[in-house]
């Protein structure tokens, strides 16, 4: 067991600060890389399918005098771009299908900013398989315990991946440039006044949230590049008087926040998401497809389905409206009946003709939510929720789920990552060639070059 550090006066941003200085000369054992790898796999799947959507096929136009120059990759669009550009346009789209990673303790969603712009930078700069790899680590690890710093305070009015995930995404261009202590100290000062990003954009209708992903990379990648280049933050940024902590959260110990870097890998605590949806929702759809499959029933013999849940999930998924493909994502009575209907929640539970089924919407119709008081005393470190089911014969069933499936303690298998990813992948990819670069995925580190893996997905998408 790694033992806490004492309580002392050293800034956090310091202590960040020399982890990313030295972590290019650590020793990191293989199940660590192995992690790495890991998320690396999940954020490309997430990416893949979701780059031929809205908003990053607008972002494309908006950069127009940005793309088709440069050496960063544009996954997706057989496209290069300056580096500010691939990292807000890949950022973006890999938040799209919300099939992204999360970081449950800290309500986050470290990987669309993090590789987004790790990928760029190392792209830009020719560094190795090997600096990529540590790169993504060392963005997970800082901005992971950022995130748990402010946690569940933060959450009420931020989107944490909007927010520190802009510290997570200068964590990783820093170690990729390989800056100094001193020169990553301020490109995590600077990257602290660039955090925003407002849960108001996924409360409405609207392209906002995706681009706090994209927005957190190319703002940590500037604020990297710009301290490399002589440019200094605040380096009390976090813990200052107007600080980010003071204003966005409550009551946050940050002599804490650095402990275990370099000890325990946060990395390895990745949810890896098996719905594609809010994750807020996910307990309930793992209770439910439990409950179907217990007990044998039909969607034809259900009358009424009660979901309890935490708070923060319904202020966030209870919205009553499922038009659209982006309330339908955000709408838990809808992903619960579509799970009960379809036996899943994947790329199509969004189409027109699923979001308008008269059947899922007699489940719509007939679900309750209420917050459970059990989920809420557990959350955030659990995300669990009730789900009741009352049947046409009068009998109910009920289960608690404790945890979502793909949860660190109830972790997806290698296998089941590569059949995600596969699906994933098989959007943008034939399915040769998605297991081709999945097998080259599996084989990063090294020193090959980083941009390896963007040239063979352009040369996949050159030969049709």
């Amino acid at each position: 067991m790694v033992e806490a550090r004492p309580h002392h006066t050293v800034s956090p941003i310091s202590e960040f600060a020399t982890y990313l200085a030295n972590i290019g000369k650590m020793d990191i054992d293989e199940p660590v890389l192995h992690q790495a790898r890991r998320v690396l796999i999940d954020y490309m799947a997430a990416l893949l399918a979701g780059a031929d959507k809205e908003p990053a096929t607008n972002l494309i136009q908006t950069l127009d005098e940005e793309v088709g120059i440069g050496r960063c990759s544009v996954t997706g669009h057989s496209v290069v771009a300056l580096p500010r550009a691939a990292a807000l346009i890949n950022g973006t789209a890999s938040h799209i299908v919300e099939f992204d990673d999360i970081f449950r303790d800290g309500i986050y969603h470290p990987g669309c900013p993090v590789i987004a712009a790790a990928i760029a930078a190392c792209e830009q700069v020719g560094a190795s398989q090997d600096t990529l790899l540590r790169s993504i680590i060392a963005g997970y690890e800082v901005s992971t315990r950022i995130a748990a710093a402010i946690q569940p305070s933060h959450y009420r009015y931020w989107h944490t991946t909007g927010t520190v995930g802009t510290f997570g995404a200068a964590a990783a261009v820093a170690v990729a440039f390989d800056l100094n202590a001193n020169q990553a100290a301020h490109a995590l000062a600077t990257a602290g006044t660039f955090a925003a990003g407002l849960q108001q954009a996924f409360r409405s209708d609207a392209m906002s949230k995706p681009l706090h992903a994209g927005r957190a990379a190319e703002g940590g990648y500037l604020a990297a590049v710009s301290a490399r280049f002589g440019v200094t933050g605040a380096l009390d940024v976090l813990e200052g008087d107007a600080g980010f902590g003071a204003a966005m959260s409550t009551d946050v110990d940050w002599q804490r926040a650095p402990d275990g870097l370099g000890d325990h890998y946060n990395i390895a605590k990745m949810t890896v998401k098996n719905h594609g949806c809010c994750g807020h929702t996910f307990a309930a759809i793992d209770g439910a497809l439990y409950l179907r499959d217990l007990h044998g029933f039909s969607v034809d013999d259900i009358d009424s389905i009660r979901v309890g849940t935490y708070q923060v999930a319904l202020n966030v998924t209870g919205n009553p409206r499922h038009t659209t493909p982006f309330e339908g994502k955000f709408n838990l009575r809808y992903v619960v009946a579509h799970a009960l209907v379809f036996g899943s929640v994947r790329l199509n539970a969004f189409d027109a003709n699923q979001l308008s089924d008269p059947v899922i919407k007699r489940l719509v119709d007939s679900t309750e939510l209420f917050c459970d008081p059990k989920a809420e005393e557990a959350f955030p470190e659990a995300r669990g929720a009730r789900v009741s089911i009352s049947l046409k014969n009068r009998q109910m069933v009920e289960h608690y789920q404790p945890t979502r499936i793909g949860d660190p303690d109830a972790a997806l298998s290698d296998q089941q990552l590569e059949s995600k990813f596969v699906e994933l992948a098989e959007e943008c990819l034939t399915p040769g060639q998605a297991r081709g670069l999945l097998d080259l995925l599996w084989q990063v580190g090294g020193g090959r070059p980083s941009a390896e893996i963007g040239t063979f997905i352009r040369a996949c998408q050159a030969s049709g």
